[in-house]
């Protein structure tokens, strides 16, 4: 974590800000040495849907067949 006057933020805070999001890595900004506030990486973007759960389970059986059988439905009678 790197700490850093009031001043220097303010005359330099567009590169903080990259240097934030580049390394990671969390700044506080002090005034008169005491901590005023913090500087964190915002949070990565979320993975896309499809793929998510990859190796979190497993599809077992058939999955491309009809559940039950067209004749059994009420509604096609």
């Amino acid at each position: 974590m790197k700490i850093i006057p009031a001043g220097q933020f303010r005359a330099r805070c567009l590169r903080v800000m990259e240097d934030v999001r580049a390394t990671r890595e969390t700044v506080v900004v002090t005034k008169k040495g005491k901590p005023v506030a913090k500087m964190v990486p915002a949070d990565a973007k979320p993975q896309d849907m499809f793929g998510c759960l990859a190796g979190i389970f497993e599809i077992v059986g058939d999955t491309e067949s009809a559940v039950s059988k067209l004749g059994d439905w009420k509604v096609l009678r």
